[in-house]
């Protein structure tokens, strides 16, 4: 601030001090000057978390700019990944686009018979139960972990076929911290354009006579000391078949309806994923189902086979010793439907 000047006589000359600003204004200035501060801090620290966050998607989304054919339907895009795994090289395959895809079911609803079915496809890589190992499932970091490996194609498997696959996923049942950490995973699976499959029986009750079967063979090892929860001959399933569990009939209804709770839940909680339903009965009943489940995950459509043997057959009043107490509880309620043969294969 300029000094002012006074000039009293030809031979005096007062200076005076300046004058100090008001204290207001001493504040108003130090506030501007901090909001300055922290403003350009917190454009700085978010320009550094995007260089952080994209990182992993870096080399992905430079292979998809590269890959990408202007013929190809740009509502597919999302769905649509170009890996680049740490584990291999995918050479010529580097621009073939690979859907990722999820599995979601219950023990003992078909799912193995029905991904040995997706892994006869050439261009198919479903890799089995990955979340039955507790460690990739104590919390959502390590599941998010888990999820990434299997997508990356860096999970090596019996049924990976990863230089070219064309679709590739596993099988994630309810129980396996799925519903615990819904939330978390159904924004993974938007964010990465992940397909959901889900896959039920519509037969609860079928369930829980395979469900009891199958955890007595644990213990009890029918088939020469061995435990098998899929066979491929008609000896094996007739053997395991022989086993006739006791159900409880005193908790039967409630127990049915549990079950059907965690199947609504679980359609609740992931609904807004891009997904799909299928019932074992149906694709039982209608093998011509499984080109809409490949026209799903965008593979070309191929003859899916298993040689997996079906083990409870026929009616279930000769796969359960309890039979004439089940029938009685069951009968006048909505559960009565399952007392009857669904379907005959």
């Amino acid at each position: 601030m300029a000094e002012e000047i006074c000039l009293f006589t030809k031979d005096t000359l007062i200076i005076k001090p300046p004058k100090r600003p008001p204290a207001s204004l001493r504040m108003l200035v130090l506030i501007f000057a901090m909001v300055c501060g922290v403003y350009i801090f917190s454009v700085c620290l978010k320009q550094t978390n995007i260089h952080t966050n994209s990182k992993f998607l870096k080399v992905e989304v430079g292979n998809q700019r590269r890959c990408l054919d202007n013929f190809i339907d740009r509502s597919q895009i999302p769905y649509l990944h170009y890996p680049n795994p740490v584990s291999f090289n995918r050479d010529e395959c580097a621009c073939n686009p690979v859907r990722l895809f999820a599995i979601l079911s219950m023990q003992r609803s078909g799912s193995g018979w029905f991904e040995t079915l997706l892994n006869s496809h050439t261009n198919v890589s479903s890799n089995g139960e990955i979340f039955s190992v507790k460690e990739r499932r104590s919390n959502v970091s390590s599941i998010f972990s888990t999820l990434d490996t299997v997508y990356n194609l860096d999970l090596f498997t019996s049924a990976s076929k990863n230089h070219c696959s064309a679709a590739v996923g596993f099988k994630w049942m309810l129980n396996q911290g799925l519903i615990e950490h819904h939330k978390e995973i159904a924004e993974y699976f938007n964010e990465r354009g992940v397909s959901v499959i889900f896959l039920f029986r519509r037969n609860l009750l079928r369930r829980m006579v395979s469900v009891l079967a199958n955890s007595y063979d644990r213990y009890a090892k029918l088939l020469n000391g061995t435990h098998k929860s899929h066979v491929h001959s008609h000896e094996e399933a007739n053997t395991l078949s022989k086993y006739k569990p006791v159900i409880n009939s005193t908790s039967l209804v409630m127990d049915l309806k549990l079950m059907e709770k965690m199947v609504l839940d679980a359609l609740d909680y992931f609904s807004s994923t891009r997904h799909i339903v299928l019932y074992y009965e149906d694709l039982i009943k209608n093998p011509t189902k499984l080109r809409k489940v490949q026209e799903f995950i965008g593979v070309p459509k191929m003859e899916l086979t298993s040689r997996q043997v079906k083990i409870h057959k026929g009616s279930l009043s000769e796969h359960i010793k309890n039979w004439d107490d089940v029938n009685r509880i069951l009968k006048g309620t909505s559960y009565e439907v399952f007392l009857h043969t669904d379907y005959t294969s």
